[in-house]
């Protein structure tokens, strides 16, 4: 279980993720009544004392790196790229991989993961403007720029800025559950899922003041997965025409609208099938896809499994879900079908 993190931080670090950090695993949201721990959250340097940041202030950081030794998260902050690492941070990184510790930076902190040999033969990203730097500079890493986050084995690595609030988010939903990543996401009034594999690199081409429109659409959608959605209805809601809306959908989020709400009705699926007894086509309906056959088709594209075979891993066959007929038919080979999951009316 997850419960001890150690923040590596060094001169130069990033305001901006580094309060990201702090506030997915530094606020104690045990009381949340969805299995969230108060972290023993613990922020490391191998010089403690003011540390000076990017924004032009300074931080007291009172702990030496001896925070790190029985962490069982350890995040590498972003510094000035092309600095050196301390042999002390380098080696304390070492040894968390060496013991099974999870490990993740935030954009420019993967170099000094690459500096201590974590992205060997490793895949990984970092902010975009340094992904042909760090592949340059370490030629063993499989560097993606392509992406928001990328996680290989115990080692996750993530681009610049907010897709650092992604990849937390992801590590939540992997150790904790899909209802403890929503109830932070909400907190921090961000939408609840962004797919590593989407974007990095967003153009936007629009008025920043559309952003916070677009913002409470998708909070909206989260909450409406159910319904039967088309482009014609949302870019309605947002006083816009359908062409207009699918270019500024994809400016804010990198994707198109059918991909995210697939995406999004994929995890409230997930979550359904891990958390209740209901029955595939139950799920299906519940998450938008209507169809059993459809949840199938999504699922197998996007997880390589079945939704029964996911309920098996995450549920157990002790748990006593239900089943049905299309479960059965599922588990002895049943047909698979797929549109899309969104409507075009």
């Amino acid at each position: 279980m997850l419960t001890k993190v150690a923040v590596i931080v060094l001169p130069g670090l990033s305001l901006f993720e580094f309060g990201v950090v702090c506030e997915v695993f530094g606020l104690d949201r045990s009381g949340l009544g969805v299995g969230l721990p108060a972290f023993d959250f613990r922020i490391c340097t191998p010089h403690p004392g003011a540390l000076r940041t990017d924004a032009g202030v300074t931080v007291a950081v009172n702990a030496g790196l001896e925070g790190v030794e029985d962490a069982d998260l350890v995040v590498m902050t972003p510094f000035p790229a092309g600095s050196a690492v301390p042999a002390e941070v380098l080696g304390a990184l070492r040894a968390a991989d060496a013991r099974g510790a999870r490990v993740f930076s935030v954009c420019s902190g993967a170099f000094a993961l690459a500096e201590a040999g974590l992205l060997d033969g490793r895949c990984a990203t970092t902010h975009w403007r340094y992904t042909r730097r760090l592949a340059d500079t370490y030629p063993g890493t499989r560097v993606d720029e392509n992406v928001l986050y990328v996680e290989d084995g115990n080692v996750l690595t993530s681009a610049g800025t907010a897709a650092g609030i992604d990849a937390s988010l992801h590590l939540i939903r992997q150790e904790f559950g899909p209802k403890a990543a929503t109830a932070i996401a909400r907190s921090m009034v961000v939408p609840p899922h962004r797919d590593g594999g989407q974007a990095q690199f967003i153009e936007r081409p629009i008025p920043q003041e559309c952003g916070a429109s677009m913002e409470e659409l998708l909070i909206w959608l989260a909450d409406h997965l159910d319904q039967d959605i088309s482009v014609a209805m949302l870019a309605r809601r947002l006083h816009m025409s359908e062409r207009t809306f699918a270019r500024r959908f994809r400016a804010e989020t990198g994707t198109t609208p059918a991909a995210w709400l697939t995406g999004q009705r994929l995890l409230r699926a997930q979550s359904l099938l891990e958390e209740t007894r209901l029955t595939i086509d139950a799920v299906a309906r519940a998450s938008g896809f209507n169809q059993a056959v459809l949840l199938r088709h999504h699922f197998q594209k996007a997880l390589g499994v079945s939704p029964a075979a996911y309920r098996r891993t995450f549920r157990g066959s002790e748990k006593g879900c239900d089943l049905d007929l299309h479960d059965l038919e599922e588990q002895f080979g049943g047909q698979r079908a797929g549109t899309g999951a969104i409507s075009r009316r």
